[in-house]
């Protein structure tokens, strides 16, 4: 047999025993977060379904591409895979030169989001949608709204809504979920471009208006989605699971064919659902135009916002 049929064959062999031991699952953010969470319901579900474990570690820094910028120098066997994360692996690389480029993360499945949500203070005279617009057009500017940093998924959503609704309202960013709630309960904004994990964490102390998703959360049925009001707004922070692109095809497949047992597991989908996360099942066959019309989205408010690389 020759070299080339001597790999093929040892690349198939080991697509067929994956996996026969733990495998390394990198988090590129610190642990306690959503990507951690996600990451160890998967985890119990992976072992159920193969015998094996998932050993997840973390790897945190520059917002993610610390990680993002040495997978693909990681070993490339099945063994070794590692959170992504959407807006961050296309907003990162349009500003700054970060150690890697969109199309060298090599994304295996995208398995849930956790959708933007539009939420004000209980007390709000914001009762609905229609009257949040209604105020932002009375003042343009004067509403405030805090949200999870720059560039963030929060951002983006913020930036989408003002162009569809023919709205300015100005966003203010905070370090992370738990200050952009503290500034919302503590009336220092008008409102918060949070998540619907937020809504469910924050329960009756706020009222939602809307969340991004195609329908409404089953966890949150009192809350109307953007599109059902008239806004096509339909986004938040995606994650998935990516390997070095060097991974043979094989092996990248049964990966993925294994992620998408995970996530059409019943006790995990509930867990996921109850923590205000929305699914997602975006594999092999749908990977190609979901991140063309992610690319081509973010890319285009990317350049609105002016944080476009010169």
């Amino acid at each position: 047999m020759t070299a080339a049929g001597l790999l093929a064959a040892a690349s198939s062999a080991g697509a067929a025993d994956l996996p026969d031991r733990t495998v390394n699952y990198i988090i590129p953010f610190g642990p306690g977060g959503e990507s951690d969470i996600s990451a160890r319901l998967q985890e119990s579900v992976f072992k159920q379904l193969t015998g094996q474990s998932m050993a997840i570690q973390y790897r945190a820094g520059a917002g993610g591409a610390a990680g993002w910028s040495q997978l693909n120098g990681m070993t490339a066997d099945g063994y070794t895979v590692m959170g992504t994360n959407l807006p961050h692996v296309v907003l990162q690389p349009l500003q700054k030169d970060v150690g890697y480029k969109t199309d060298e993360i090599t994304t295996l499945y995208w398995f849930h989001y956790t959708p933007d949500a539009l939420i004000v203070p209980a007390d709000s005279p914001f009762k609905t949608l229609k009257d949040y617009i209604a105020g932002a057009k009375a003042a343009p500017g004067a509403t405030t709204l805090s949200g999870s940093g720059t560039n963030s998924a929060n951002h983006l959503a913020q930036q989408q809504f003002d162009k569809l609704a023919g709205i300015k309202t100005t966003y203010v960013p905070f370090g992370g979920t738990g200050a952009s709630n503290a500034a919302l309960l503590g009336k220092q904004v008008a409102g918060s471009w949070a998540y619907t994990t937020v809504q469910i964490q924050l329960g009756d102390q706020v009222r939602c208006l809307a969340v991004a998703m195609e329908q409404r959360h089953p966890k949150l049925p009192n809350c109307p989605t953007f599109k059902e009001q008239g806004f096509n707004l339909v986004g938040g922070a995606y994650r998935g699971v990516a390997v070095p692109k060097s991974t043979p095809p094989d092996v990248q497949a049964k990966m993925a064919g294994i992620l998408a047992k995970i996530n059409a597991d019943p006790g995990f989908i509930q867990k996921m659902e109850e923590g205000g996360f929305a699914m997602l099942n975006v594999g092999p066959d749908k990977m190609a135009p979901f991140m063309a019309d992610i690319r081509s989205r973010y890319e285009t408010l990317a350049k609105d916002m002016g944080i476009v690389k010169k």
